[in-house]
């Protein structure tokens, strides 16, 4: 089988390397880490005609969407009307991502558990909402409705935090001319990543990661600074009643309006004293769970996708007894302003950790940094203590100017 995955990061550098122990493996367009484990093609991931004509030329048997914004703009269905299998839902689906307010609206109709919620594009009137709740005793979480690539939400614990809030997102532009306003949860959470087709669903190992900058989940959100899996504090029954009450109704909206998903479904969830609510839908992996979670599979991963993108059952993946973390190192400044071009030093590293590219390039031979999140540096181990440790034994032999990570991930 050859697999064309479609991305840049380091969420498409742990798939195009976990396919690659099954099938041949094209990425586009790829980073300097990538090249180094497949084969990576010059093609933007938002350049559809470029896209088709590589999948003619080569002879793609399959195409794995990993970035949210070509699915939301109709890749998956570009391809699909062309007869070319893909992983990934088609425009239509994807708003589950593409708009939080068609994503809450979509979890009311199919009584998914979540936070009560309002939708605004007047910033006074969202401002005035705010006041009204925290005079309640009631703090929020905002939300810009559009694609703000995992920065575009605000958890509030007081009235000045949610108003500047409100003008900030407001400042994203169309991201954030529609703002969803919702009452925050409390409890902790996790993430669950399950593959959709048209017959039947299967969950992969739930994961917990991190999205703010600092330490003690200080500071603002981030794409992501690290996860971890498999998490000691679940409950047994938690994946199949996250299944039944959260997956499989949004699905089953969606195909009662005749739109078919084919792909993977992220569930952002927080176990409160209520039970599991669902904070978010994501229509790609997750990054870094993903990075996290490929770890800890046995083979079958394409076999799996390539069903998915068929809408046949989905055969089941094997899960290894492995514990798996991956810390994410950032160019310093970040989720602000940074630099790039930093030159990177990798050392010899443990046979367990294999280190993830994102934000890399090559520019005369030399591996510099090229982006907001840099490498994800992921490992595995007989314990989370054991692979915790080999992580951070890794990232002491990687260094470039400014790297910035959270030393909490998995304690």
């Amino acid at each position: 089988m050859r697999i064309l995955v479609i991305g840049s990061g380091g969420r498409e550098h742990a798939l195009a390397w976990k396919l690659a122990e099954e099938a041949e493996v094209i990425c586009a367009p790829g980073n300097a880490g990538i090249t180094e484990d497949v084969e990576c093609a010059n093609v933007s991931t938002m350049d559809f005609a470029s896209i088709l004509g590589l999948v003619r030329d080569r002879a793609v048997d399959l195409v794995v969407v990993g970035p949210e914004d070509p699915l939301v703009m109709g890749l998956a269905d570009a391809l699909r009307d062309q007869g070319i299998p893909t992983f990934g839902p088609g425009r239509a689906a994807a708003q589950l991502e593409g708009s939080k307010a068609f994503s809450k609206a979509m979890m009311m109709r199919a009584g998914v558990p979540t936070a009560g919620y309002q939708t605004f594009i007047d910033g006074t009137a969202a401002k005035e909402y705010c006041r009204r709740m925290f005079g309640e005793e009631r703090q929020v979480a905002l939300k810009a409705s559009g694609n703000a690539l995992g920065k575009g939400v605000i958890v509030c614990s007081t009235l000045e935090q949610a108003l500047e809030g409100v003008d900030q997102l407001r400042a994203l532009g169309e991201a954030g001319r529609t703002l969803v306003i919702e009452e925050r949860l409390i409890g902790r959470e996790f993430s669950l990543l399950t593959l959709v087709s048209d017959d039947g669903i299967h969950s992969l190992p739930i994961a917990q990661d991190y999205k703010r900058v600092f330490d003690g989940d200080e500071g603002p959100n981030t794409g992501g600074m690290g996860s971890y899996s498999p998490l000691d504090w679940v409950e047994p029954g938690l994946v199949e009643q996250v299944e039944k009450e959260v997956v499989l109704p949004v699905v089953k909206a969606l195909q009662e309006d005749k739109i078919s998903y084919r792909g993977v479904l992220f569930s952002g969830l927080m176990v409160t004293g209520d039970g599991p609510k669902c904070i978010e839908y994501n229509v790609r992996f997750g990054d870094p769970e993903t990075q996290t979670v490929l770890r800890r599979l046995g083979s079958g991963l394409a076999e799996a996708l390539f069903a998915c993108a068929q809408g046949a059952p989905i055969p089941a993946i094997p899960v290894l007894p492995d514990k798996a973390i991956t810390v994410v190192l950032a160019s310093g400044g970040y989720p602000g302003e940074y630099a790039k071009g930093k030159p990177i030093e990798i050392g010899e590293l443990d046979p367990a950790v294999k280190v993830f590219h994102a934000g890399t390039a090559k520019r005369d031979g030399q591996l510099v940094t090229n982006g907001g999140r840099v490498l994800g540096v992921s490992a595995v181990g007989a314990t989370a203590e054991v692979a915790r440790s080999l992580a951070y034994e890794a990232i002491g032999k990687i260094s470039f100017d400014g790297m910035h990570f959270r030393k909490d991930i998995g304690a």
